[in-house]
């Protein structure tokens, strides 16, 4: 082991008492934490925009999505000291909004009650035993799929941000219209945050976001404006928070929707924990802070938290320790006196850190052993399926159902654990439960 390697098991392992003692590691910590709220603050303006199709005022909703996210935030930074990030989550809010509310037709009260009562066994299981015997049944294979998948989704969110690729009209993508000034931009900042990176600047990521918004502003290339709320309107918003509606929630539709969103809240934190934690020993602690604040998102009127996939981006930046998210989430507090401001930070400046780290995340592919067609093929099933779907849930179902068909199907069911069988079984229902509502 180098040095480098060296240093960097160190800060893994450093307590966030010392963290905050050491000057270096707080400045390190800072730009990371920083780093890592301005990758996923677009969140403080698309999950209200994805909620307003649920029947939940937008202009209430960034207050709980904020709020969530800084709480969210605190717990994971003092309880777990690991630097992720956790925000209401693009898959699960795209579930609660377009599932549960459009499809299944319940009401925004009753998506916020049946979010409660799935956060409430997620927290079950992670803190018991349970969550342990669920990590040590993940196959090896399995969890290098899951990173790369959510890397390769990484990916397609930050093409799509840059405008490099748009939906094809003989094809499912097509390459987007280079002339347009956000396209340019985005190439631009990619192309100066790979050269920071590759020539290991402190901060990179942040001042790639920092110099493309600046051009951004000097050329008159921003996004849509932000949704039309000020802090003032702060004081309606206890008209969403406890406002989940239990009467229905002994019918079939509550139920099913109930174990759909806990199959993918406790597998999609799971995996995304899995795939983006400096140092495996804070999985656990790091798993129960997710439940808690995903509990709490229920009460606070937005759908469920989880660890934001972007916590990469604050990872690769250099946070180590707890102090990165709670640093993530004095950004949040911070952004609720600045909500207008996010404007100007355009998805052009924040699509290459979410390319580049997406990218990172896919080198867990050499992970998985390409010489067995019973190991690689349901990992390749979850990278594919998780970007083509949209749904990092549908990934790990096909991923997670395959395995043990194969591995009986090759004669080599001794590989197979009792948890794996479960995982197999549980995520079948999910597929089928999930075709039928």
């Amino acid at each position: 082991m180098d040095k480098l390697q060296r240093e960097e098991e160190a800060a893994n392992r450093l307590p966030l008492r010392e963290a905050i003692r050491d000057k270096a590691t707080v400045k390190r910590e800072i730009i990371a934490g920083i780093t890592g709220f301005f990758a996923i603050s677009y969140i403080i303006i698309v999950n209200p925009m994805i909620l307003k199709d649920a029947g939940i005022p937008t202009d209430l909703s960034v207050f709980a999505t904020i709020i969530s996210s800084l709480i969210g935030c605190l717990i994971m930074g003092f309880w777990a000291n690991a630097p992720v990030i956790l925000t209401p989550g693009m898959g699960v809010n795209a579930f609660f909004t377009y599932t549960v509310v459009v499809a299944m037709g319940l009401s925004w009260q009753e998506a916020l009650a049946i979010s409660i009562v799935s956060s409430i066994i997620y927290v079950i299981i992670a803190f018991t035993k349970l969550s342990e015997i669920l990590a040590r049944g993940i196959p090896e294979t399995l969890k290098a799929g899951i990173t790369a998948g959510i890397g390769l989704f990484l990916v397609e969110i930050g093409l799509e941000k840059a405008q490099l690729i748009q939906q094809g009209k003989n094809s499912i993508l097509a390459l987007g219209d280079l002339t347009k000034p956000a396209t340019l931009l985005a190439l631009f900042g990619l192309l100066l945050t790979l050269f920071l990176f590759v020539r290991n600047v402190t901060g990179g990521f942040f001042i790639g976001i920092l110099v493309t918004s600046v051009v951004g502003i000097l050329f008159g290339i921003k996004d849509q404006a932000s949704p039309s709320v000020g802090i003032g309107d702060i004081t309606r918003y206890s008209g969403i928070v406890a406002k989940g509606n239990f009467d229905n929630a002994l019918t079939i539709p509550f139920v099913l929707a109930v174990f759909s969103m806990t199959m993918i809240l406790v597998f999609e934190s799971m995996g995304l924990l899995e795939g983006i934690m400096p140092n495996p020993g804070k999985f656990k602690k790091a798993f129960q802070a997710s439940s808690v604040t995903s509990f709490l998102s229920g009460i606070l009127g937005t759908s469920p938290t989880v660890a934001a996939a972007e916590s990469a981006s604050a990872i690769e930046s250099g946070g180590r320790t707890g102090l990165t998210s709670i640093v993530a989430g004095l950004m949040f507090a911070v952004s609720l006196f600045f909500i207008p401001l996010l404007a100007f930070v355009p998805q052009a400046a924040i699509a290459p850190v979410i390319i580049i780290t997406g990218a990172l995340m896919m080198n867990q592919l050499s992970r998985i052993n390409m010489f067995d067609f019973s190991d690689w093929f349901p990992a390749f099933l979850i990278v594919v399926l998780i970007p083509f779907t949209s749904s990092i849930s549908t990934g790990l179902a096909f991923g997670f159902v395959a395995y043990p068909i194969l591995k009986i199907a090759a004669g080599r069911q001794h590989e197979l654990t009792v948890a794996t069988y479960v995982l197999g079984f549980l995520f079948l229902c999910d597929l089928v439960l999930s075709a039928l509502l």
